[in-house]
């Protein structure tokens, strides 16, 4: 049904979205209500296909993100046993989903997206400080971008308190799930990753993995569903 979710505004991409059924908890829409992907997307911002946003990245579809944010819904809402969430996103590009997630986190939550050069880094900081929101919540601390490899996660080693994340989101395929990551992910915690599958049978090449670590650190892989993503790299060569 996803192909089927485009519209000519973004309250009509979320309202199909949400009639079918890529979103369904209310706060996941009202999330996506209050974020206009026109200041993400290079052209045709409410159709649901994925688009180039230079540098060999892309910003996915609609319904791709949708389907993150609902499967790490229960880790990076606010509530009383985790009532300031942190989330990374892994490969931000556009800084749309990045958005998206720090509309959830809450007051006291905190997003840090993480792209391999300065310019996609840059990219995603220009398109939040198109709204108003999206700037308050740059100058407010809710939201960061920064410049690493993501195959390593994010560590502020300047930063005071917990350094894990309550939930990963990588929008990029990796060869595997990397080491980095797993030990980064809280207990409790949830992971959403594309990772490479060259024996597919079905030809996708590459599948989606919710990767959930329970809170005496045990580790559990669900394979979800097959997708093409651009591979989660490091920076080109000087």
């Amino acid at each position: 049904m996803a192909w089927r979710s485009s519209g000519t505004s973004n309250s009509e991409l979320v309202e199909n979205l949400w009639r079918n059924e890529m979103i369904t908890h209310p706060e996941v829409k009202s999330a996506f209500l209050k974020v206009d992907r026109a200041h993400y997307a290079p052209r045709s911002p409410y159709e649901d296909c994925p688009q180039p946003i230079g540098h060999h990245a892309t910003i996915s579809a609609p319904h791709m993100h949708a389907s993150a944010v609902e499967h790490l819904l229960p880790f990076i809402m606010p509530g009383e046993e985790r009532p300031a969430p942190r989330v990374l996103d892994i490969g931000s590009g556009s800084g749309y989903l990045t958005h998206v997630l720090a509309e959830l986190v809450g007051e006291r939550g905190r997003v840090v997206g993480v792209e391999h050069i300065e310019p996609l880094k840059e990219l995603g900081e220009r398109n939040m400080k198109k709204s108003r929101e999206g700037r308050e919540l740059i100058e407010g601390g809710r939201v960061r971008f920064r410049v690493g490899d993501g195959r390593k996660g994010w560590r502020d080693e300047q930063e005071e308190g917990r350094k894990s994340w309550d939930a990963i989101h990588v929008g990029a395929a990796a060869v595997k799930v990397h080491e980095e990551l797993l030990e980064q992910l809280a207990s409790p915690g949830r992971m959403f990753i594309p990772v490479d599958d060259e024996d597919d049978p079905q030809g996708w090449g590459q599948h989606i993995w919710c990767v959930d670590k329970d809170e005496k650190g045990e580790v559990k892989k669900r394979k979800l569903f097959g997708v093409r993503y651009v591979p989660l790299t490091d920076a080109p060569k000087a």
